[in-house]
């Protein structure tokens, strides 16, 4: 006996995607930067040294003075000269008022204005010692510096960034299908059979 059979042959569908990826670049530049030092501003003010130097004692000293000096040198001596003189024959003349004190001032000036005073000589130099003078003033140096400070100019630089979206393509790669076959299948009607 021979059984009616139903025969399905499917096929499902497929699906095609294609992807294409998403691109993206990303730059940094640098940063742009500018440094300046100015040089620092150095000030030097130097005041010249001062050496003086007098020998006019050392040359008075070994005679050697000038007409001007020497009349003023004489007038000076002259005049102590004469106030010496006024001063013994003042000194003197007292001694000769008072005679009765049975002094000899007679006898005593007599011998003091007839004998010349002895002369004292002791070894000297000439010229004398430091007589020659000197005089320095060193010199003085001011230093002023002025530090000036860099110049820093900063320009930060923004990311180039590019980006190109990715892509999804879909498709049918295979459509489904469905396919019905029938056999040993029979129709009974009223006295007659037929196979469908």
């Amino acid at each position: 006996m021979k059984l009616p059979q139903i025969r399905m042959e499917s096929q499902p569908a497929l699906i095609s995607i294609q992807t294409n990826h998403g691109k993206q670049t990303i730059e940094q530049p640098k940063a742009t930067q500018q440094i300046n030092q100015p040089q620092a501003e150095l000030n030097i003010n130097t005041t010249p040294s001062k050496l003086t130097i007098d020998q006019t004692k050392a040359w008075h000293d070994m005679g050697l003075k000038s007409a001007k000096v020497i009349n003023k040198d004489a007038a000076r001596e002259g005049y102590q000269k004469v106030l010496q003189g006024i001063a013994r024959r003042t000194e003197q003349g007292e001694q000769l008022m008072k005679i009765e004190h049975k002094s000899k001032p007679i006898v005593n000036q007599a011998i003091e204005n007839g004998n010349r005073k002895i002369k004292e000589f002791n070894i000297g130099w000439v010229p004398s010692v430091f007589s020659v003078k000197t005089d320095y003033q060193p010199s003085e140096i001011h230093v002023d510096v002025q530090v000036n400070p860099p110049m820093i100019k900063h320009t930060p630089n923004k990311p180039i960034i590019q980006y190109q979206r990715g892509s999804v393509e879909t498709g049918i790669r295979q459509e489904a299908s469905l396919e019905i076959d029938f056999e040993n299948l029979k129709f009974h009607g009223v006295n007659f059979e037929m196979l469908i």
